[in-house]
């Protein structure tokens, strides 16, 4: 793995929403995490309701419709995902979009960076973990788009998956704040050992586990509590 010792530090927790019994779980909740995360790809059939609730969601939100090439539901097109990410922007604190579907997204990013919205370029590779020659280079390549946030999401399956994902949250060359999670055989493990080295952004889940290996709201919290000095 690595000798390097966990960044100290903020760690957002991130709860999320990708169906109604999510919704109805956050819209009550006495508790919320950090930021909520609506994943518009899933939502999209239920969107006069999460409109409805927006008021009652306690925390601010990051907006994502996922590009069906990285785990996006209900096959989205480019227009249509473009169309709900605008649709909910005035009420994102973060608009969250692939690095891959940045270029095509530059007017959105636009509208974006107009309404001080943050701005988080990601990656999820469902099968491995790049090299850290590759995730430096996205790291940058992120960066340089305008990225306030590099998520990356990745198969972790083996102890040097995980050690790869933090090196790139400790390289300080960076410039940027990075986001990193694990999925596959050490996702589980993967959560709050990267929140500890520092993951800028750490998911988890409210009804149901929306990946192997994301937890439980709760539990995350909890295995974070030290990291994050819980208030």
């Amino acid at each position: 793995m690595t000798t390097r010792r966990p960044v100290k530090g903020r760690h957002f927790l991130v709860g999320v929403i990708g169906s109604p019994a999510d919704l109805e779980i956050a819209a009550r909740m006495k508790q919320p995490p950090d930021l909520f995360e609506l994943r518009l790809d899933c939502l999209w059939p239920i969107l006069g309701k999460l409109e409805r609730e927006l008021a009652v969601l306690n925390a601010p939100k990051i907006i994502t419709a996922r590009d069906p090439r990285e785990g996006g539901a209900n096959g989205l097109t480019l227009a249509r995902r473009s169309e709900l990410l605008s649709r909910f922007l005035p009420h994102a604190k973060y608009l969250d979009v692939e690095l891959r579907s940045a270029r095509a997204f530059k007017p959105l990013l636009a509208q974006a960076r107009k309404r001080n919205v943050g701005v988080v370029l990601s990656l999820h590779d469902f099968k491995s973990t790049p090299s850290s020659r590759s995730l430096r280079a996205r790291a940058q390549a992120a960066k340089k788009l305008g990225a306030d946030i590099f998520k990356v999401a990745t198969r972790t399956n083996e102890p040097s998956d995980l050690a790869r994902l933090i090196a790139l949250l400790t390289d300080k060359s960076l410039g940027l704040p990075v986001a990193a999670m694990g999925m596959g055989r050490l996702g589980t493990i993967s959560r709050p050992l990267l929140g500890a080295y520092g993951s800028a952004l750490n998911y988890a889940s409210l009804a149901k586990s929306q990946v192997e290996g994301q937890l439980p709201l709760d539990v995350l919290r909890s295995a974070l509590a030290p990291a994050r000095g819980q208030r």
